[in-house]
């Protein structure tokens, strides 16, 4: 038997793919992004398209588990940061219909790191959320991830929230910690030839972007330029750095680093948008390969840059995976001291790479038996 999934806010289909690739089946989809849609029906199946309140969940059939990875634009410091006040900042209130008509086992949220700082009068605005689920008879827990530590090759920080109907599986329902794979950009982009599927598509940038950017060599960023070459606006600001927070963009990464996190507007300034070794950025090909999606995934749109907006707002289809796992164990009556993780992730710094954390978390583990 297939466990049973509804997916809100499911975009191109990243957090379905994870799903599917786990051993669920998708029961159904929305999202009002028509450009996601079309990539979403090339790829995976059928999905709803249009605006998640005017959906009668009672139309929808019950499902075994429900996700929602709802608009994170009106709380990231990359978006506009206007949380409630953003006419998309409240459409995760639309999810609790759906919990209740459809009657899930399990729910589970996604959003960004910025989701943690917004408050609702004296109160946390996720901690209201994991009270809401509270009265609708769900146990919840929260945790800020990085992605990287479950293998994604990507420093990419993120609020995932579980609500289950058993309370004493909420500590063991995330992904178990990934130690051993090699994250680095040459590794992750190993392979690519331009006969992959959108691999020859780039997101056009102006001239003046153009021409600095290959003047920034692999590691380094604006700052790398020498300063008498500097347009007058970042002389500006080289000149008096603490005021403007020491900013870093403009950014090529080494190849042997992990990937910074990829977002859905994909601008230099802010992210690390520049192939280590050639003078472009990167292809849709490649940011997707970041964000673990297989190369037989295609991309849809009406432009390129919608492709790579599709890429940036998805969750990454291999922790989806791992997630789904750990519920498919809940799910079928595995024993929750069985579902452990061997290393948890609330032992791991999210800002910091996991192979600068493991061998000290395992050295402690090690301490804490022979103390026992």
């Amino acid at each position: 038997m297939k466990y049973k999934v509804g997916s809100l806010f499911s975009g191109c289909g990243g957090f379905d793919l994870g799903f599917l690739h786990a051993g669920f089946d998708v029961r159904w989809a929305n999202d009002n992004n028509a450009d996601a849609c079309v990539t979403y029906r090339k790829n995976i199946g059928e999905i709803i398209e249009g605006d998640v309140r005017e959906i009668n969940p009672s139309n929808m059939g019950e499902v075994d588990v429900l996700t929602a990875g709802f608009p994170c634009q009106p709380f990231s410091n990359a978006g506009s940061r206007k949380g409630l006040n953003d006419k998309k900042g409240n459409l995760f209130e639309s999810t609790f219909k759906f919990i209740e008509a459809c009657k899930p086992k399990v729910v589970v949220y996604e959003n960004v790191r910025g989701l943690l700082s917004f408050k609702v009068g004296e109160d946390k605005l996720i901690d209201l959320i994991a009270e809401e689920l509270k009265n609708l008879g769900y146990h919840s827990k929260y945790k800020l991830l990085n992605f990287s530590h479950f293998g994604v090759p990507q420093n990419r920080i993120r609020v995932v929230l579980v609500g289950i109907k058993d309370e004493s599986y909420t500590n063991c329902i995330f992904p178990d910690v990934e130690v051993d794979k090699n994250l680095s950009i040459e590794n992750t982009l190993k392979g690519i030839t331009e006969d992959y599927p959108n691999q020859n598509e780039l997101m056009k940038l102006n001239p003046q972007a153009l021409y600095y950017g290959k003047m920034i060599p692999e590691g380094g960023s604006w700052k790398s330029i020498a300063y008498d070459m500097l347009p007058d606006r970042w002389k500006k600001i080289r000149d008096d750095m603490p005021k403007y927070h020491y900013p870093n963009f403009f950014r090529r990464y080494s190849r042997s680093d992990i990937m910074g996190t990829i977002t859905a507007s994909f601008k230099p300034e802010n992210a690390a948008v520049w192939h280590p070794i050639e003078g472009r950025i990167y292809s849709v090909r490649e940011i997707a390969r970041f964000q673990t999606f297989p190369d037989s995934f295609i991309f849809e749109g009406r432009n390129i840059k919608s492709k790579y907006q599709q890429i940036g707002n998805a969750v990454p289809p291999l922790f989806s995976k791992l997630l789904g796992l750990k519920i498919k164990d809940y799910l079928s009556g595995k024993d929750a001291e069985d579902m452990k993780n061997v290393i948890d992730s609330d032992a791991l710094n999210v800002n910091q790479p996991i192979y600068k954390q493991i061998d000290k978390i395992r050295n402690s583990n090690k301490q804490l038996k022979l103390a026992v």
